[in-house]
């Protein structure tokens, strides 16, 4: 009796050491998978970590990264061993729908003057709402980064109801000039009037002043800001290797476009698109009024595009030049190869998740950010 109950004890020892090992493996991180592109095309996709609601990200000159999440999060993320600390100081955010904290990105001269920018939404009293940019300094030398010396330096205006459309995307353009692209908030008629700033591309020097050589000087003191009018949902921007800035932008029902954004045009929204009215009312193609710049690319059926980078690195020399897109209804990465002023969808990379953000890192890999809540941080390298 007493060898037999020996035995079963063993027995049941490691059966539950199995289960625990089962039970491991089922919950332990996705090993590295290959991801094919349509075009045979390979990228090697490793996870990092996960958050709630992932918006954007910024590589610091350390190599760890500052994310975003939208209920107001930022965070200090080390990819070496996939930590995450909070960093203190951030504004609160009005969060709901489309809005809640942004974009985050680094002033060029960021090593000398530590100086990051973020944006996202506030609320006024009468509960409109309105996409904010600010600045302040990262303290980052100890074990908690804060941010300090935060000023506003642009807001949208007017605030208004809703939710929806803010973009508050930022990029810094090679000359030192900050851009933002301000969402027409889902009200279509502000893209096109000089007295409001939604719907346009804004530029401003660093510190939020006005370049006295914006294009529109004779429109309103407003105008002054602007960069291109004619704008609806810019979730992406970025400039090339010769200057150059794209943006791409959300159509309404279809009709997502790619744009070579420049100085003093009209993109032509709500006036012309190649989608239609959610409602099935169609809109004026583009090639129906010619005096508005037509968009370089665009998807029938949507894409739903969000993040955008023009690829620089040196793990795929071949792609120098190309941009890259997240895809949040098509759940995918476009690659978009760019000659001078043309651009067309190269190739697509089924990623199965809705992607919100792309990045490129220090040693040239392919960062992404999967949207919604346990969105992972993933790295895209070179299949060998």
């Amino acid at each position: 009796m007493h060898l037999l109950f020996k035995s079963k004890l063993l027995l049941t020892s490691d059966f539950l050491l199995l289960l625990s090992l089962l039970s491991c493996n089922a919950f332990a991180e996705p090993a590295a998978q290959k991801i094919e592109g349509n075009a045979g095309s390979i990228l090697l996709a490793e996870s990092f970590a996960t958050f709630n609601e992932p918006w954007a990200m910024t590589f610091l000159p350390s190599g760890e990264l500052l994310i975003t999440e939208k209920k107001g999060t930022l965070l200090l993320v080390d990819p070496n061993d996939s930590s995450k600390i909070v960093v203190k100081g951030v504004p609160k955010v009005a969060y709901g729908g489309q809005g809640g904290l942004g974009d985050i990105i680094l002033h060029p001269q960021y090593k000398e003057n530590h100086w990051i920018y973020l944006s996202y939404a506030e609320k006024d009293r009468s509960g409109n709402t309105g996409a904010v940019v600010a600045r302040a300094k990262l303290i980052h030398a100890s074990a908690k980064p804060q941010l300090e010396n935060l000023e506003v330096i642009w807001r949208q205006i007017p605030k208004v109801s809703g939710s929806g459309h803010y973009s508050h995307r930022l990029a810094f353009s090679p000359n030192g000039k900050l851009f933002i692209t301000s969402g027409e908030r889902q009200k279509q008629a502000p893209a096109q009037s000089w007295m409001q700033n939604l719907g346009k591309v804004i530029r401003l020097n660093a510190d939020g002043s006005v370049p006295s050589d914006n294009p529109f000087q004779d429109k309103g003191e407003l105008a002054k800001t602007f960069w291109s009018l004619g704008h609806r949902n810019l979730l992406g921007m970025a400039f090339d290797k010769k200057g150059q800035l794209w943006t791409h932008e959300m159509g309404p029902r279809h009709g997502d476009e790619f744009n070579l954004t420049i100085g003093g045009d009209n993109y032509g929204w709500p006036i012309v698109s190649w989608g239609d009215q959610y409602s099935g009312i169609p809109i004026p193609d583009h090639d129906s009024r010619p005096e508005f710049n037509p968009p370089e690319v665009y998807w029938v059926p949507t894409v739903a595009p969000s993040g955008l980078i023009i690829y620089s690195g040196v793990m795929f020399p071949k792609w120098q030049g190309n941009a890259f897109i997240g895809g949040l209804k098509s759940k995918s990465l476009l690659r978009i190869k760019i000659e001078g002023f043309q651009a067309e969808e190269v190739e697509r990379f089924t990623m199965e998740k809705r992607i919100r953000e792309v990045e490129q890192g220090p040693n040239g890999a392919i960062w992404v950010l999967e949207d919604q809540k346990g969105g992972r941080l993933l790295r895209l390298s070179a299949y060998e």
